[in-house]
């Protein structure tokens, strides 16, 4: 078996939303856990579990826990981040209709943990079914205890207005607040100066579901997959030319071939059957060549090999027609028009790459626009500016990639 169901609950005739869902999945033993340890107790457990953050950016989960614990100031805040707005990316709505107690009880063991009273949920707005499961979820724990003034606890649902650069967490602060979602120049960092500048941990939903499973468990249990320096399960958003799209769940250190082509995953290459290549880690991913898939596994020191990370999980896969620049060009116009403009490098940076993308001779610009890359890198405020060039980048790197009637 490559799958595994961990994150993903293995029994589906239980009710999602249910004292039984929540008792089955152990979820009872890690409240239990989480209130009879001290803070101390409880970080050490997260970073001897080497769990690392799902959401694009891999930061070790125990290490930004004792930072917001360690941070001066008698107010904390907990956040769950599932505005899930990246191309491609669909893991976080899977996992919310699949098991939303999961991610739920990680945010209620984290406030717990933090002495956090205040506590949000903020989801992308086009998630209306999600919200709906995450609002019965609530009011389940609330009744049981984990939430309400007996638990002190209190844990609101905030919606986003459709912007993809809410999701980054500092614009997600300011949407929280009321304002424009526009990113915040760190630092100070969201532990230390995050929504209404008090201390702040925000994870991604994914990261609070791996959370809670550890809890209801231990330390070797969560160790019993994946490798030594990424351990645990990833789950993977396949896309595009694949025969079983779909939402899968793999320990870190699954060969990508196997991936794309066992049959209790993806299946095999849709389209015309040949594989063209992948794009990896989301709409600012890296395009892998079929030689470099069989000679890489899912985690992070074997893309970094080829320049690629796992960023939100999502694997898009194209057969050998598709014209690939388009795409780019595709990725190219998505991210100029998200862009909130705030800053310089990436206002004006995006819509330099789409004119990039259409120069007649475009192989002769790799220079030119590794240099605007690389500004936009070391410049822009967010993520979203920071890694815009490297799609395009990564297939410049790759011209076999580029079908010559194209240039």
């Amino acid at each position: 078996m490559i799958s595994v169901r961990r994150l993903l609950p293995d029994n589906p005739k239980t009710p999602p939303v249910s004292i039984e869902r929540l008792r089955e999945r152990g979820f009872d033993n890690a409240y239990d856990r989480i209130l009879k340890a001290d803070v101390d107790q409880v970080i050490a457990e997260l970073e001897a579990s080497g769990i690392t953050g799902r959401g694009g950016a891999a930061f070790p989960t125990g290490r930004k826990w004792r930072s917001v614990k360690e941070a001066p100031g008698s107010m904390k805040y907990a956040i769950m981040n599932a505005d899930e707005s990246e191309l491609g990316t669909f893991k976080d709505r899977m996992l919310i209709e699949q098991d939303p107690l999961g991610p739920l009880v990680g945010l209620v063991l984290a406030a717990k943990t933090l002495g956090a009273t205040h506590a949000y949920c903020y989801i992308r707005g086009e998630y209306r079914a999600e919200e709906k499961q995450l609002a019965d979820a609530i009011e389940l724990l609330k009744k049981y205890g984990w939430i309400g003034p007996e638990s002190g606890v209190d844990i609101e649902i905030r919606r986003g207005a459709g912007a993809y650069v809410a999701g980054e967490e500092t614009a997600l602060f300011n949407s929280i607040e009321g304002k424009r979602p526009e990113p915040r120049v760190k630092p100070p960092f969201p532990t230390v100066h995050g929504v209404f500048g008090a201390p702040t941990l925000i994870q991604n939903v994914e990261t609070l579901a791996n959370v809670a499973l550890l809890f209801a468990h231990d330390v070797n249990w969560f160790r019993e997959v994946g490798t030594k320096q990424n351990p645990g399960t990833k789950l993977v958003a396949l896309s595009g030319h694949i025969k079983n799209p779909g939402v899968y769940e793999v320990p870190f250190g699954t060969a990508l071939s196997d991936i794309l082509l066992s049959s209790e995953l993806g299946g095999g290459i849709g389209g015309s059957g040949k594989l063209g290549a992948v794009l990896i880690g989301g709409a600012a991913g890296t395009f892998l060549t079929p030689d470099e898939i069989t000679e890489t596994t899912l985690d992070y020191p074997s893309l970094a090999r080829h320049g690629a990370s796992i960023g939100s999980g999502a694997i898009m896969v194209f057969d050998d027609t598709v014209d690939l620049l388009g795409v780019v060009e595709r990725l190219a116009h998505f991210f100029a028009e998200e862009s909130c403009g705030q800053c310089v490098p990436c206002r004006i940076g995006t819509h330099r790459i789409k004119e990039f993308i259409r120069h007649p001779q475009l192989l002769e610009e790799v220079e030119n626009i590794r240099s605007l890359g690389m500004a936009m890198r070391d410049a822009s405020i967010c993520g979203l500016g920071q890694t815009a060039p490297m799609a395009l980048l990564s297939l410049l790197d790759r011209p076999q990639l580029i079908h010559a009637q194209t240039l």
